[in-house]
């Protein structure tokens, strides 16, 4: 099953009205769709832009700017449901903070699908920046979402870099991971490119890096933002040579679009010149050894 994507490399912006962010988070899904992309990823924290709807006094606080945006959070949701239903295709919409019941802070990664339903995958693991000074916590649930596509799972950012998260996703059915990021060095960059390519190697599945880029000096939390959108693949015949389908230009906005191949997946773990998901459990044989 062939599918063609869309993976964003995605610039903050400043935005005086709501309508600001409306017209261009629909200017940048119609693009995608214009190419016939029907499995689009945004970043991690795409969302915070948001911020700047409210006042100075506000965004420039990571103790403020967190409840402030639960004020607009509805027509987030509203905003890409719609999108998703009117353009026809999948949309992983980047994070969203969104407080429980409880006053606590977590890290959605919300999936919308054309029939207007939506869920999330929370983030697990937070860094050190998100749990010590913003105050976010982790989530708990590892999920995987049903698609027309076959099974696709979400690794938020730093989640992609504990192998074992993807590994139960894939185990589950999934042969795509999304990974929205957000980074602010290209130390952090690399980090989750390295732990994506990873992921794509050991689970002969697909994985797609979708940064932020650009600098947002009046908020803290993405102020500097470094990356490059990639699709990454099982480094084997019938693949690339160095497992990259796809490389955006670092630190330019803009989408990087691909067709790719669904039934590959199946068919190199089973031809493959090796056999990295197959022979994962083998390596507890030998941990385990002597126990």
């Amino acid at each position: 099953m062939k599918v063609k994507v869309a993976v964003a490399q995605y610039q903050i912006s400043f935005h005086n009205h709501w309508k600001d962010y409306e017209e261009k988070v629909t200017a940048w899904v119609k693009e995608a769709s214009d190419k016939d992309g029907k499995i689009l990823l945004f970043p991690e924290y795409s969302t915070l832009e948001i911020t700047s709807l409210f006042s100075q006094g506000v965004y420039r606080y990571l103790d403020k700017q967190l409840e402030a945006m639960q004020q607009v959070f509805d027509k987030y949701i509203k905003l890409f449901q719609g999108l998703a239903a009117k353009f026809g295709c999948y949309i992983q919409a980047g994070t969203f903070p969104v407080c429980d019941d409880s006053g606590q802070y977590h890290n959605h990664a919300y999936f919308f699908m054309p029939d207007g339903q939506f869920d999330y995958q929370p983030k697990l693991i937070m860094t050190r920046f998100e749990n010590e000074e913003w105050g976010i916590k982790s989530g708990e649930q590892l999920k995987v979402f049903n698609t027309d596509y076959g099974i696709i799972g979400i690794n938020v950012c730093y989640d992609s870099e504990f192998p074992m998260f993807a590994r139960k996703q894939v185990e589950a059915g999934a042969d795509l991971i999304l990974v929205p990021s957000c980074t602010d060095t290209l130390t952090g960059y690399y980090r989750v490119r390295i732990a994506c390519q990873a992921r794509a190697l050991e689970n002969q599945c697909y994985v797609f890096q979708s940064p932020t880029v650009g600098n947002a000096l009046w908020n803290e939390a993405v102020d500097n933002n470094v990356g490059a959108a990639a699709i990454f693949t099982p480094i084997d015949k019938g693949f690339p040579d160095n497992g990259i389908f796809a490389l955006g230009e670092l630190n330019k906005p803009q989408w990087i679009h691909a067709e790719i191949d669904l039934d590959k997946i199946a068919k190199v773990r089973k031809n493959g010149q090796v056999f990295n998901y197959r022979d994962w459990p083998r390596q507890f044989d030998f941990l385990n050894s002597g126990e």
